[in-house]
């Protein structure tokens, strides 16, 4: 990417950047033209500061970028992960039948297809109680996980709660003693089935876990192997701990952790809601990846969430993103999408290792609303900088009886999309001020702390109801969308080097906080907290 292709919009927006949004609402068109659906959903983007020119200087750059052609490569198995030599094929877990995706001039899909029909035979077993534990039936599953072995899975459970008919689920991900404590309190072990999420089978944090749960279960279970079931490539080190290899799910090394929601990493969430609507969730993420596939930048959602998210980091410079689901039941979806971008797009190379001519991916947080609004939008709406804000909000919730709860909800979320942009001027506040009673330079003083800057950007994707085929749609949709931003950026978004450095120091410490060694070659500092950490 040459510098002058950043260099139009940074000069388009040098010449919009004191206009207000609201101004841009003189045309009436204005919303219809900066939205678009996908089926039942609807993306907004209207509240932006971004215009007609604006777009199309968008779209060239992604154009420019050979996003589209990037965008096949991945679909078709090309080794676009060049840093690891990988394809990247997660769409290939939501395929349907009959789609071939090559991978060194062999199908992927004969071997996808036969392990979901593993998984689903497994969860049908446990589901029926055709498979037991000491105890008898199933009652509860632990999944043991770290990061795309966890927050995906954990995300997804609790989004899909109304579609629960199997066992209670429950997940550990933190080598805190704590997590995994608090988590069995309470579980029968006789009744316990537990997973280990690990594809090298050696991560040190789930291993760790694993163990725990193993000597717990081994308390009242005479074979815990037999009530223990693996996601994991390592078939020799599961056999070694005791799991029959009819309850081991492997996957390829083209799908990153990330992004394994869609494959074996998810067998928690099918034995929590069913294989049926495990295969709508599917259908749901091949739906999105359709409509990235097939449809004209101008009209493409994942591509135009992109190019927003462009807009406002790398064109306006706001360096944060706040995600904010009007929807209880998305409250790990901001977390889930904080690794999606941030272990992806965290980058400050490019794909040839040169240093980046550009701000890499943004910081990305949020919690549902309406807590967020007692929480940290004081900060969105007065403080000193702009935050762009992504709603998320459903037409209907599930609980039916309390609709009225929900109209409030959704009342919330569009008054807050609309306060951010239209803000209150300081005429606003005195004259509200005035009508108090309140006169001089306390009129003055109280006005200003009511003053709302207003002109910050938000976008709102509405949808029907958060079901598993909408929320298959909703994944599909923003991991497209940090595939468009990494292209654009030109860095692979498909490695995370940055998480192996760490790792490194803490096996190097380890031994160094047992007593086993000393602290020579540490820095002073950390040779300082372990000597007081074993004061």
């Amino acid at each position: 990417m040459t510098q002058n292709k950043w260099q139009a919009l940074r000069d388009h927006h040098a010449g919009v950047a004191a206009r207000g949004i609201m101004d841009l609402f003189a045309d009436p068109l204005r919303a219809g033209q900066f939205s678009v659906q996908a089926g039942e959903m609807m993306l907004d983007f209207s509240k932006t500061n971004i215009d007609a020119t604006g777009l199309a200087l968008l779209l060239h750059l992604a154009e420019q970028s050979r996003v589209a052609a990037k965008r096949d490569a991945m679909f078709a198995g090309d080794k676009i992960n060049v840093t690891e030599g990988r394809a990247v094929l997660h769409t290939a877990l939501r395929a349907p039948e009959g789609v071939k995706v090559m991978v060194d001039g062999v199908d992927q899909m004969p071997q996808v297809h036969a392990i979901r029909a593993r998984m689903t035979a497994f969860a049908e077993d446990v589901r029926s109680g055709r498979f037991t534990g000491q105890g008898g039936a199933i009652t509860d599953v632990v999944n043991i996980g770290i990061g795309g072995s966890d927050l995906g899975p954990v995300m997804a459970t609790a989004a899909l709660a109304p579609s629960h008919d199997g066992p209670r689920v429950h997940y550990v991900s933190n080598v805190d003693g704590a997590h995994i404590a608090d988590t069995l309190a309470g579980l029968n072990p006789e009744t316990t089935l537990v997973i280990v999420a690990s594809k090298t089978f050696t991560t040190i944090e789930t291993m760790t876990n694993a163990d725990t749960a193993k000597a717990w279960m081994a308390q009242k279970v005479a074979n815990p192997g037999a009530q223990f079931a693996a996601v994991s490539t390592a078939a020799d080190k599961t056999a070694a701990y005791g799991i029959d290899p009819a309850r081991v799910f492997g996957f390829e090394d083209w799908v990153g952790g990330r992004y394994s929601l869609w494959g074996p990493i998810g067998l928690a969430l099918m034995l929590a809601v069913g294989p049926e609507a495990f295969g709508e969730f599917l259908k749901g993420g091949r739906d999105m990846d359709e409509r990235f596939l097939s449809e004209p930048f101008a009209q493409n959602m994942p591509v135009l969430l992109a190019l927003v998210g462009i807009w406002h980091n790398q064109i306006c410079g706001h360096t944060t993103r706040a995600v904010l689901p009007y929807d209880q039941r998305l409250l790990r979806l901001p977390a889930y999408l904080q690794q999606l971008e941030m272990e992806s797009n965290g980058k400050r190379v490019a794909m040839d290792g040169s240093d980046l001519q550009t701000e890499s991916g943004p910081v990305v947080w949020g919690e549902p609303g309406t807590n967020g609004q007692h929480a940290f939008y004081q900060l969105i709406h007065q403080g000193t900088r702009t935050v762009p804000c992504e709603f998320l909000v459903a037409k209907q919730g599930h609980e039916l009886e309390l609709a009225h709860q929900h109209l409030l909800l959704v009342a919330n979320c569009l008054a807050q999309s609309e306060a951010l942009m239209r803000g209150r001027s300081l005429a606003e506040a005195t004259e509200i001020m005035a009508k108090k009673g309140l006169t001089g330079t306390e009129l003055d003083m109280q006005a200003r702390h009511r003053v709302f800057p207003g002109n910050r950007p938000s976008t709102t994707l509405v949808y029907p109801k958060l079901t598993p085929f909408v929320l298959g749609q909703i994944v599909a949709l923003y991991e497209q969308r940090v595939f468009v931003e990494g292209v654009i950026l030109g860095i692979n978004s498909f490695d995370q080097w940055g998480v192996e450095l760490g790792k490194e120091l803490a096996l190097a410490l380890q031994p160094i906080l047992e007593g086993k060694q000393g602290t020579a070659g540490k820095d002073g500092s950390t040779a300082a907290l372990v000597k007081f950490l074993k004061s």
